[in-house]
């Protein structure tokens, strides 16, 4: 890939910058584990997904609300009833879901090279709490809440388009999911980066599966920082 021709790198937050599937997991855990309730993580994550997806379509309704409605989903699933502070464990912690050890690095290293933008699915006060432990300022978020509809639906990156006002072909997408964003950024005309942290495992994780095929694969943000600023 030639970086010289993009100015700007947007990217998906959970899962690619932020370690999603680790803050999830530790959220169920910590409602299932005083229950009794052991499962893989290929399972949890596999329902996770299997759950959320159809909560993201039809009428918009935050994202804080699609994460309590899917503990709740996820909890009678596994036959019980969750309590009030049960159905919000994924809501309350996701501020505290911890960037993966090569993030922080690798976006200061790449905000040297280009401007950066994040394009999420994500209440604006939800980001807050993960954008202070990212470590750079982004020239554009973007927003579900923002927006009003969540990836993969094309408005989301017809918003930040707008809102960026660069030709596409100065813009390269980069993210974890093939299925939220990879698929539509590519439909759109935009190059695109899947930043693979899931190499090496079985499954889509918490993400649905797609067929979609990106310009470049990388396995995490540090390979990308490498290839983009030697």
């Amino acid at each position: 890939m030639n970086f010289a021709r993009f100015s700007v790198l947007t990217f998906d937050c959970y899962g690619t910058l932020i370690d999603w599937e680790s803050g999830i997991l530790a959220a169920l855990r910590a409602v299932l584990a005083p229950r009794g309730i052991s499962r893989t993580d290929d399972d949890l994550l596999g329902l996770f997904a299997e759950i959320e997806a159809p909560l993201q379509t039809g009428p918009f309704r935050p994202y804080r609300e699609v994460l309590d409605l899917a503990m709740t989903a996820l909890c009678r699933r596994l036959d019980f009833e969750p309590r009030a502070e049960e159905a919000t464990a994924l809501s309350r912690s996701l501020p505290t879901w911890r960037p993966f050890p090569d993030t922080v690095l690798a976006l200061r290293r790449l905000a040297s090279r280009f401007d950066l933008g994040i394009i999420s699915n994500v209440d604006d006060d939800l980001f807050a709490g993960s954008a202070a432990q990212l470590g750079v300022d982004f020239r554009w978020i973007v927003t579900a809440q923002q927006v009003g509809s969540y990836k993969p639906a094309p408005a989301n990156f017809h918003w930040a388009l707008e809102r960026i006002g660069r030709p596409r072909e100065q813009i390269l997408h980069c993210a974890q999911s093939l299925f939220h964003d990879v698929a539509t950024a590519q439909a759109l005309g935009l190059a695109t980066v899947w930043v693979n942290r899931r190499h090496g495992k079985i499954g889509g994780g918490a993400t649905p599966p797609s067929a979609a095929v990106p310009d470049l694969e990388v396995p995490d943000l540090a390979t990308l920082a490498a290839l983009a600023v030697p």
